[in-house]
């Protein structure tokens, strides 16, 4: 992580939690998400401001963030490029300085993760990645309470990445590091997950070229779109270069009796899922995605001194 100019903590990448720590935030997430159902009324952030600076679009990332600040008794300012000097190139360095002094909290939904690095290295205050390039660590707690919930405990398990070696499979191989379970990643050649990650995993990763491979005995099956944003020009290589990691009931029925299958969102059907699978009995897509909320406010509640 980058050198900090106070003791606050940052959440950049997973790998910013210990286990225990990420063990307790996954179980804080499930007792908010009970309360919230039960209509207990919660604000231990009453008075608390987040500021949320998006140069990436969002849906889930927003709303989750906004709503779940507002549950917790707090503020939350949305920011753009067109909004801030941001976009008319003031420095990193001098906004994390200026905004830092004003809010409790930053959240930023970005390119490079470098933009985040150097700004939690001048903020006063939390900064969160709300997802860049290089990985997407508040959806990647969503998914671990998503299969504890329906699964239970992740260690030891085989899970499936397959399609692009992109931020979310980043983010899945570092989470195998963390929580200790066998991540088999199944991509084209060219479009692999960074050399340093793969490193990193050890013995808990694996590189392979076919799908049905990958999803053998699998636990949890999980796949991104194949041009994120930023590649829409390469959508059509893309397509073409991904056409046979598709995951459909066959790919599904490759994977273990009770696999379950989770999907980041936005998907689309026919390209790297089929809508049989996503919108089937193995899906939990959408107790994933609802779970952005819960995670994340685990995440506020924890990183905001209150």
């Amino acid at each position: 992580m980058a050198t900090q100019q106070t003791d606050c903590r940052h959440f950049l990448t997973l790998l910013d939690l210990s286990l225990d720590e990420a063990r307790a935030l996954i179980a804080r997430a499930t007792e908010l998400k009970r309360m919230r159902a039960a209509g207990q009324d919660f604000k231990p952030l009453a008075g608390r401001t987040l500021a949320m600076i998006f140069e990436k679009s969002s849906t889930r990332t927003r709303v989750s963030f906004e709503a779940g600040m507002v549950q917790l008794g707090g503020h939350a300012l949305f920011l753009s490029p067109r909004d801030t000097q941001l976009g008319r190139g003031e420095p990193i360095e001098d906004s994390a300085r200026v905004i830092s002094r004003m809010v409790d909290a930053v959240m930023i939904r970005t390119f490079e993760q470098t933009t985040v690095e150097v700004f939690a290295a001048h903020s006063r205050v939390p900064v969160i990645n709300g997802l860049t390039d290089r990985c997407h660590p508040c959806q990647m707690l969503a998914d671990l309470q998503t299969f504890h919930e329906h699964r239970g405990d992740i260690r030891g398990k085989r899970v499936a990445w397959i399609g692009d070696g992109n931020n979310m499979c980043h983010s899945f191989m570092e989470a195998a590091q963390l929580f200790d379970f066998e991540l088999r990643v199944a991509c084209p050649e060219g479009f692999d997950p960074d050399s340093d990650l793969l490193d990193a995993c050890g013995g808990r990763c694996t590189i392979l070229r076919d799908p049905r491979e990958a999803a053998e005995g699998a636990h949890l099956i999980a796949t991104d779109v194949w041009a994120s944003m930023g590649q829409e020009e390469e959508k059509e290589r893309r397509k073409a270069a991904f056409a046979s990691y598709q995951v459909t009931d066959a790919i599904m029925d490759q994977a273990g009796a009770d696999a379950i299958f989770m999907h980041c969102l936005p998907a689309h059907r026919g390209e790297e899922v089929a809508a049989s699978v996503i919108d089937g009995p193995r899906s939990v897509v959408w107790d994933e995605a609802e779970n952005r909320l819960h995670a994340q406010k685990a995440l506020l509640e924890f990183l905001i001194p209150h």
